[in-house]
């Protein structure tokens, strides 16, 4: 990993309000990783502040993301957000598949791989997370049901994700309350296995991150492995003192 560029970022789910969300923004425009060479930065906050952290993180090397969106480019679809409607608020990457949108909103396979198409279609990086449940962890069933995964959202894209598609390995039973981080060594074994299926179906490689549980005590374990191109990180990035942080330790231990 030393050899590449890291992405290094957050979502905040559902949570700050709009002070905080520009807060954060602020500070983080105003350390020194904002302009960062050496790793990609980014930061994907709820629907309603896309605009102003964008604006603020303007002439930054930081990437503002949203957290989810529609195929469609516009219609009938109360409630929801389209590519174009994305684009316009200044963001640049989506994430796409997460274990939540697959739980409760009813994500499917299918329905990634049409968001992963029309994220390409419009420019957007697709961010799309993976993950076997604690069911399927359990069964020994991993890496069947992370190969379902990745070739679902390759499915209609596979001849043109190189360089527009970033894969986050987030065990579901890793994530959240309670959630128990994947040692260093198990995440990178299912790092290797994406990587080698990714090969076969693209011809080439895409960033595959690691998130579920990254904490300041594991990030530099976990960034150091072979096949960890970078860190999705939840609740220890909220803060943005602790997302600089993890940046920090990371970076320094990679030099």
């Amino acid at each position: 990993m030393s050899k590449k560029t890291p992405w290094i970022g957050t979502s905040w789910k559902m949570n700050k309000l709009r002070a905080e969300a520009q807060g954060f923004a602020r500070a983080l425009a105003a350390s020194p990783f904002a302009q960062g060479q050496e790793f990609q930065p980014f930061v994907i906050p709820p629907f309603p502040y896309i605009a102003e952290v964008a604006q603020i993180l303007g002439g930054t090397m930081v990437k503002v993301g949203a957290q989810n969106m529609h195929w469609a480019d516009q219609g009938a679809w109360t409630g929801e957000v389209s590519p174009l409607m994305v684009k316009d608020c200044g963001a640049t990457i989506v994430e796409l598949g997460h274990s939540e949108r697959r739980t409760h909103f009813g994500e499917t396979d299918e329905t990634v791989a049409l968001k992963t198409q029309a994220a390409l279609k419009h420019g957007l990086t697709a961010l799309v997370c993976i993950g076997d449940t604690k069911a399927e962890y359990d069964a020994g069933q991993t890496a069947q049901a992370l190969e379902r995964q990745v070739r679902g959202l390759l499915k209609y894209v596979a001849k043109d994700a190189l360089g527009k598609v970033v894969i986050a390995y987030e065990p579901v039973w890793s994530i959240g309350d309670g959630g128990i981080p994947a040692t260093p060594e198990f995440a990178n074994e299912q790092h290797i296995k994406i990587a080698a299926l990714v090969k076969n179906l693209t011809g080439g490689s895409l960033p595959i991150l690691y998130g579920g549980s990254v904490n300041p005590q594991n990030c530099v374990a976990l960034a150091g492995q072979s096949h960890i191109d970078g860190l999705f990180i939840g609740r220890s990035a909220w803060d943005v003192q602790g997302y600089i942080g993890i940046i920090n330790s990371v970076m320094e231990s990679l030099k």
